[in-house]
């Protein structure tokens, strides 16, 4: 295989999409550890500091009339509020909190992955894997704490015919076990996927005949990618609350 220095010199295309998603430590060329200030730990802080600014420094005035960062703050926050009760009910209120967490953190990090030079945390299964786990070891303890052994009828549909609950109870057990998995996997997989296109097609964009579709097709992904960035961060707030209904009701 030619190295890419040959295939520069051979006037061959050379990149790699996947390099942009390489923990890498911002001071030096040394391997990266839990402790190590990295691009990934960066852009962490970052999110912090706009949640902060949008949540606590744009709403301090608390004005009747509402300034832009103020309204921002107040569309999320009646956005997951009318979620929770649409979905979960109005017991479910007091969990809030955390689902708003959640769905700040994947908001804000999926739109600053599209800041060009910037690394996106919700592309590293590594983050979606402690979210989704972390939803699904609270959403367990939370059923079995409210409703003890009782939690189990989940799994047992009393509707369906006799014969048929233990095969359905199966199913139910393995699709629950699945969770996690699935929303880890499908927020990493879809950040992951459009960074990836859009590489690929800036990597197009240097060959002179195929630069002016190659632009086309960044704009185009570009514009599809700020409608996923968002999706993305819904499907999972909403997910959490439908996962947060089967804890606090969880009988067929």
């Amino acid at each position: 295989m030619a190295t890419e220095t040959e295939a520069a010199s051979e006037g061959g295309l050379v990149f790699h999409p996947l390099d942009q998603f390489i923990p890498k430590s911002l001071f030096g060329d040394g391997a990266v550890h839990w402790y190590t200030p990295s691009n990934l730990t960066l852009w962490l802080a970052i999110l912090v500091l706009c949640v902060i600014g949008v949540f606590v420094l744009g709403s301090r005035g608390r004005g009747i009339v509402p300034s832009r960062i103020q309204s921002v703050g107040e569309l999320m926050y009646g956005f997951v509020y009318k979620m929770i009760e649409d979905v979960t009910g109005k017991d479910a209120v007091k969990y809030f909190p955390y689902i708003m967490t959640l769905f700040v953190f994947v908001l804000f990090a999926n739109y600053l992955a599209l800041l060009p030079m910037s690394y996106s945390p919700t592309s590293m299964i590594a983050i979606t894997a402690v979210l989704g786990f972390g939803v699904f070891i609270a959403i367990t303890v939370l059923g079995f704490v409210k409703h003890g052994a009782a939690f189990l009828g989940l799994f047992w549909m009393k509707d369906a015919p006799g014969f048929l609950r233990p095969i359905i109870a199966i199913i139910e057990v393995i699709s629950y076990f699945v969770r996690p998995v699935s929303l880890s996997i499908r927020l990493a997989g879809n950040i992951t996927a459009g960074h990836v296109v859009i590489k690929v097609f800036a990597g197009f964009a240097a060959l002179t005949l195929a630069s002016p579709a190659a632009i086309l097709g960044i704009v185009a992904i570009y514009g599809l990618e700020i409608l996923v960035a968002g999706i993305q961060a819904y499907v999972f707030t909403i997910l959490t609350c439908v996962y947060l209904k089967d804890a606090l009701h969880p009988a067929h």
